[in-house]
């Protein structure tokens, strides 16, 4: 009886390392194997016990004298927490087979809501990711060996289930340098085929923004033909190596280069291979602060893109960017300054009850319906980079018609409903969520507005805060905010000073406006996290 109980034991064990490992790795897969993200997530999904106090309400419903908040606010306390307890409680009072058995049931069930395969995308078995795994389990197996041979022979089993995380960020790391080895290679045969076909290189980076104006570029030199550019949202070193070894043709004359960066350096060593001739750089903004903590190290590592080329166009609407051009001009660059409303602006795309006019260092160059969807400062970097590119002033404005908004991009439509769908589900800033919240409420609508979002993330420190700030704006207008997931819940329904509608996923939320609005109601979607957020 004793060697059944031992198996059974055993085999929920290893049962639960195995849904432990499913479950963070895809995590890991989905964070660009960033070894950090093993414990932020934990962090995360543990939140009760880890993260800042609860916030303080404002002086006033409205105001914005909000404190600073920790990035994680917490969470209800749930079924993961209990095991958490329970796992504590077993192992301060040495019960250790009920400590393996309260562990090897966290590991099945838990972290409560983190799916084993993966509601928003499963995982994909890389080589890469199939060497982690490997890794992490042969470290795994090691310390549950060594614990079987201990007086307590499950504790090591017990460790194994639950150090995946940690386990996964260690293995990461020690596979590292063989990871840039094997990455090497591509880039290799990447730069081989860019001297091959010598194409001009236009390199675009910002904060956001990014893929809009290489679409936009993209559709504006569409008519000269053998333009390419890098795929969806392929903008690190694997993901450029692969637009390049697949889709560079013989022929080609530009090659429209999307570069991003989670810190310094990193665009650096792109444009060491990739060497563009044109840098465009969209804006600096609070993206990515809880990798690169502040601002300015944010605007050092875009900055980084303008180093070896020989034109830079800024959008110098950004009080930032708008301090770049004496210095670059000192160093020998052509600077092409680009707006939207700065008077700095060689290029312009002003927007006048919706309509545009173009303007080319003052000179005005037609007037044109706006298209939704399509923001007049990312389309002026295009504009920018077009003319750098030696496209004429004269063809400019009949190019520009032909521009189209972004899927997923703050596009609107007409549902069969009679519903309008605002899909700004790609964007993920405080400056394009203000963007989207301006295009809900110029909206002629009879009915209601309602915006559907899990609110913003990445953002460090002032996560908490802007995610205040964008609940204010949403009661502001107004509109009937539905928040999707925990992550910025307690911050969402702070801001926006009442009780909002609550959904687990995305999908629960869309079957509610699908039975709750008719025709003359609107709905913004804005941001769609992947769910291996809480």
């Amino acid at each position: 009886m004793i060697v059944v109980g031992a198996t059974l034991v055993t085999v929920l064990l290893a049962l639960a390392y195995v849904a432990q490992v499913s479950r963070w790795l895809r995590v890991l897969q989905r964070e660009h194997y960033d070894p950090r993200s093993m414990l932020r997530f934990l962090a995360r999904w543990s939140s009760p016990l880890v993260a800042g106090a609860k916030a303080r309400p404002p002086a006033h419903p409205r105001s914005r004298a909000y404190p600073r908040q920790r990035a994680f606010p917490r969470r209800p306390f749930t079924l993961s927490h209990a095991f958490i307890v329970a796992i504590a409680a077993s192992a301060v009072l040495q019960a250790y087979v009920l400590l393996a058995i309260v562990a090897a049931s966290y590991g099945l069930f838990c972290p409560q809501g983190l799916s084993i395969r993966g509601k928003s995308s499963p995982l994909e078995w890389t080589l890469r990711l199939r060497s982690v795994a490997l890794l992490a389990g042969g470290l795994s197996l090691i310390v549950a060996v060594l614990g079987a041979f201990t007086r307590e022979p499950f504790l090591g089993a017990v460790v194994m289930v639950l150090a995946v995380p940690p386990v996964l960020d260690l293995s990461t790391r020690l596979l590292q340098p063989l990871e840039e080895r094997r990455a090497q290679k591509f880039v290799n045969q990447a730069v081989a085929r860019l001297e091959r076909v010598r194409p001009t290189v236009v390199a675009i980076t910002g904060s956001y923004g990014k893929t809009s104006t290489k679409q936009y570029l993209a559709e504006l030199l569409r008519s000269d033909g053998a333009v390419v550019a890098s795929p969806r949202s392929y903008n690190n070193r694997a993901g450029l190596s692969r637009a390049i070894n697949e889709n560079l043709a013989e022929g080609t004359h530009v090659f429209i280069a999307e570069m991003g960066t989670y810190g310094p350096g990193e665009i650096r060593a792109l444009t060491s291979w990739c060497v563009p001739e044109i840098a465009v750089v969209t804006v600096i903004g609070p993206v990515h602060l809880e990798r690169m903590k502040t601002l300015d190290v944010v605007e050092a590592a875009k900055r980084e893109v303008t180093e070896g080329a020989k034109t830079v166009v800024l959008n110098v609407d950004d009080p930032r960017l708008a301090k770049w051009p004496a210095s670059l001009r000192a160093a020998g660059k052509r600077v092409i300054p680009v707006g939207s409303t700065s008077a700095e602006a060689e290029v312009r795309v002003t927007l006048e009850a919706h309509r545009w006019t173009l303007l080319v260092e003052g000179v005005n160059l037609g007037v044109i319906d706006e298209v939704v969807g399509v923001q007049p400062t990312n389309l002026a970097c295009a504009l920018g980079a077009a003319l750098a590119l030696g496209v004429s002033r004269t063809e400019l404005l009949e190019r520009v018609r032909g521009v189209l908004p972004v899927a997923n991009r703050l596009n609107v439509v007409t549902a069969d409903s009679g519903v309008v769908v605002i899909d700004d589900t790609f964007n993920a800033n405080p400056a394009s969520a203000r963007a989207a919240l301006k295009v809900l409420s110029s909206l002629d609508l009879t009915g209601r507005r309602v915006v559907v979002t899990p609110g913003l993330v990445e953002l460090g420190a002032e996560q908490h805060s802007e995610n205040l700030l964008l609940a204010q704006r949403i009661a502001g207008l107004p509109a009937e905010l539905v928040v999707v997931a925990r992550t910025n819940f307690e911050a969402l329904a702070t801001g926006y000073d009442q009780a909002p509608r609550r959904f687990d996923t995305r999908n629960e939320a869309v079957a509610w406006i699908r039975s709750s609005l008719v025709p003359g109601d609107a709905v913004l979607y804005l941001n769609d996290l992947p769910d291996h957020y809480p």
